[in-house]
């Protein structure tokens, strides 16, 4: 076939140039694969190495603040402006139409609906914080807490922006915050796991394990589910017609296995985490019932929690264990606020009342137990405990009437206390309607590298090789902590 003398906008000298040259460049990829180019970071060009698929403890980077953290997550996104986001402007704008971007289920518009604040907001402690009244209890303790008012995150859809919120990506397969922490320090019990998950009662967030899988990594580093009460692993017990000597001689036959292949060549990763993964089951056989048996804790330490009241005794429960899993050496608890879909959690589109007052009547108590709990025990200065949701919401509605609110990823409120974070302080704002975040705007990934950096990892030193890449969990351009927080 006769080429045109033109092609496409190219010259046929262009065109030949670009569909044939090119293939030369699959030799040339696999001569740089055998040199060992594509195995190098790319700052110092010195290999790229995976720290061992264990979680035996190892070194941090630097001298850690925490040993420890606690994620308390409000699955579906509380209302800045309704929870730790004082706006006194949008009361009196209540039911009054304005000029804004307003997103909704219907659409976007240009104009929106206010939804004026439905709670009277109060000054509490030394440090003057203003807290609504959704929070009675934990009002009294934002002396020992950071608030950053100007978070903000790429996706205000659920799916995307809990991937993102839990593994600094919005599409899946990447490892989460606690598989990165395990993965970076390992863990200082061997019998339990060093990332635990507990669920809400209504069932698991969207995407349901991504959100605490260990990604590209090996198993070993992904989180644990536990039950509050109950079996607390599910399928942990001895396999039916198998006692625990027959287990036992199978773990040491797949340990004879791996020995082979080291002897043989480099260590196999996938069976070296089996291994690891299996071994800790059997361990956690004995450990587990016991590190989730309350009957020590004491009737005052129950009341604390607000496990006497049907309200609070779930969430509660579940604050206790994460207190009773950092004593005993685990790295990373997440606990979830809200689960299934609509008002199960905090996703507040249709009576914002009725939502939020539910979600944080069951929490508020717990958590400020917890707080108090970790302080007295003197384990708040090493371990950090972490507030907040996905995204928040907006301060006006496309609906003509009613309470609700919709997404809003350009402005909302985390909070952060312990392990090395400063006390009775607020970083960053949004604008006068809590709209956008415009002083001093926070990342998602900035709160990651700000709790890797308090538990001694160097957010823009971690990293595992995977698909020719070191990957991070703050992304190829990497982020600085949140400096403003940290004591």
């Amino acid at each position: 076939m006769r080429i045109p003398r033109s092609f496409c906008g190219r010259t046929r000298r262009e065109f030949l140039w670009q569909a044939g040259a090119g293939f030369t460049g699959l030799g040339l990829v696999d001569l740089l694969s055998r040199d060992g180019f594509f195995a190098r970071h790319g700052n110092g060009g010195e290999p790229a190495k995976n720290l061992p698929a264990t979680l035996e403890p190892r070194p941090p980077h630097h001298a850690p603040k925490a040993k420890a953290c606690i994620f308390l997550f409000m699955y579906g996104g509380p209302s800045q402006v309704d929870t730790f986001d004082y706006k006194p402007k949008l009361f009196g704008l209540d039911g009054k139409t304005i000029d804004i971007r307003t997103k909704g289920r219907g659409g976007q518009k240009s104009q929106g609906r206010v939804v004026g604040p439905k709670w009277r907001f109060r000054q509490y402690g030394e440090c003057g914080q203003w807290v609504s009244d959704l929070f009675p209890h934990l009002a009294r303790c934002v002396d020992d807490i950071a608030f950053v008012h100007s978070m903000y995150a790429e996706s205000p859809l659920h799916g995307s922006a809990m991937l993102m919120m839990n593994s600094g990506r919005i599409l899946s397969g990447a490892p989460c915050l606690g598989s990165w922490v395990n993965y970076g320090l390992g863990t200082d019990n061997r019998n339990l796991p060093g990332f635990v998950v507990m669920l809400d009662p209504s069932g698991g967030p969207i995407s349901g394990a991504k959100n605490w899988n260990s990604g590209f990594m090996p198993a070993v580093f992904q989180g644990t589910v536990l039950r509050p009460s109950g079996e607390p692993i599910l399928d942990l017990a001895v396999p039916d017609g198998m006692t625990k000597a027959e287990q036992r001689r199978l773990l040491d036959t797949l340990k004879e296995q791996n020995e082979a292949h080291l002897a043989s060549r480099a260590e196999d990763t996938d069976l070296a985490a089996r291994i690891q993964s299996y071994e800790l089951a059997y361990r956690m056989q004995s450990h587990a019932p016991e590190a989730i048996d309350l009957a020590a804790e004491s009737e005052a330490t129950r009341r604390l929690y607000g496990l006497d009241d049907p309200r609070t005794e779930d969430f509660g429960r579940k604050c206790l264990l994460a207190r009773r899993l950092v004593e005993r050496g685990v790295r990373f608890v997440q606990i979830y606020s809200g689960g299934n879909h609509n008002d199960h959690n905090w996703d507040a589109h249709g009576d914002l009342v009725l939502n939020h007052e539910k979600h944080a009547g069951a929490t508020d108590l717990p958590i400020a137990g917890l707080l108090a709990d970790l302080k007295q025990r003197g384990l708040l200065d090493s371990t950090i405990v972490v507030w907040g949701g996905v995204f928040g919401r907006q301060p006006t509605a496309v609906s003509a009437e009613g309470t609700g609110r919709d997404h809003d990823s350009d402005g909302f409120t985390m909070w952060l206390s312990g392990g090395g974070i400063r006390r009775g302080v607020a970083v960053g704002a949004t604008d006068e309607l809590g709209y956008k975040a415009i002083d001093k705007p926070f990342h998602v990934k900035h709160l990651h590298a700000t709790i890797l950096q308090q538990m001694g990892l160097d957010p823009n030193r971690l990293s595992f090789f995977h698909g020719g890449l070191a990957n991070k969990l703050v992304g190829p351009a990497g982020a600085e902590p949140i400096r403003d927080l940290i004591a």
